[in-house]
């Protein structure tokens, strides 16, 4: 193909500011010879910000001489997907965000969503993964889901449980929950687990439906009682708790989990070089333990891997949304 000498310049010049930007290095020495950042959409202290801080600090021999966080918080976690969607594709701007970001929200903001995962970032990994807890007070009559379920059959009305903010993954699984038991359930919103722990405490809630690590102190400290969880298996810091499937529902089987992507069109040795990061940071036992103490677990994959997930878990969550009725507020 014919090319003209300013298109061959052009064509030149974009090869050499990209290699510009990539360390000289003898095989899977660090990548980026400058900084690079990892957007998270929400403020800092919350375990998508706690998450990101692990890696970036993990990742910072391998992949960039400096990495930092950077909270842009707005809009439910949207706003920083939509500012790496329009970042320059080069390493320098990494996005790490929930899943729910990427397969709950294309359904529930049906009108607005600004961003497709698949088409306009570039997944290269999941971090870590989750499951989430059902729990009441140490005051409430149930011990166990099935206590749950005969009390919740003689109140009459829909009972209600909170979750950390409507259209999330938890407030999901407590409607599949109450459609499972044959109960109805009225969903609460939240703004965050904290309020709606308080407000279980405080008697002011039945039940709530939170990442399972908001709870476990508070469990293990006997002022709520854990019923069921939706992690596939038991886990090992909580190896009497019995998770859904084997009380019976296997349905609400779920966990989140977070990962990074980069804008659309990076350069495949800036993918693979950031996906060698963390996976090397993952596999590190401190990388473990911090995880594991947040009742989270370290999971990577490869690129095709992960837009393979994002692509099952979005159409699999269509019809569950659907069924809930929920719509956002756009």
């Amino acid at each position: 193909m014919h090319r003209t000498p300013f298109a061959r310049r052009a064509l030149l010049g974009g090869a050499a500011a990209l290699a510009a930007g990539l360390a000289a290095r003898p095989g899977h020495a660090q990548l980026l010879n400058r900084p690079a950042r990892i957007l998270v959409g929400f403020p800092p202290g919350g375990s998508t910000d706690t998450v990101t801080r692990l890696y970036a600090e993990r990742m910072r021999p391998g992949f960039a001489p400096q990495i930092l966080v950077e909270n842009r918080s707005g809009a439910g976690g949207r706003l920083a997907i939509e500012t790496v969607k329009a970042a320059t594709a080069d390493g320098t701007t990494v996005l790490l965000t929930p899943s729910s970001m990427l397969t709950i929200y294309p359904h529930i903001y049906t009108r607005t969503l600004r961003y497709d995962a698949l088409t306009e970032l570039t997944p290269v990994s999941p971090v870590c993964t989750f499951p989430f807890g059902f729990a009441v007070s140490a005051a409430h009559p149930a011990k166990d889901l099935a206590g749950f379920v005969a009390w919740a059959k003689t109140q009459g009305a829909a009972v209600p449980f909170a979750s950390p903010a409507a259209g999330s993954l938890p407030h999901f699984l407590g409607m599949q929950l109450g459609k499972a038991i044959g109960v109805e359930m009225s969903h609460v919103p939240y703004r965050g687990a904290a309020p709606a722990l308080q407000d279980l405490l405080a008697g002011s809630i039945p039940a709530v439906m939170v990442v399972l690590g908001e709870a476990t102190e508070m469990h293990h400290a006997g002022q709520l009682r854990i019923l069921a969880h939706t992690a596939p298996m038991r886990l090992p810091r909580l190896p009497a708790l019995p998770n859904f499937a084997e009380l019976g529902f296997p349905a609400l089987t779920a966990e989140e989990w977070f990962g990074m992507l980069l804008p659309a069109g990076a350069p495949a040795e800036v993918v693979e070089g950031l996906q060698r990061s963390i996976a090397a940071a993952a596999a590190r036992p401190d990388m473990v333990e911090a995880l594991q103490k947040l009742e989270y677990r370290a999971l990577t994959s490869s690129p095709a891997e992960f837009a393979a997930r994002i692509r099952a878990d979005r159409e699999r969550m269509g019809p569950i949304v659907r069924e809930s009725g929920f719509k956002a507020e756009e």
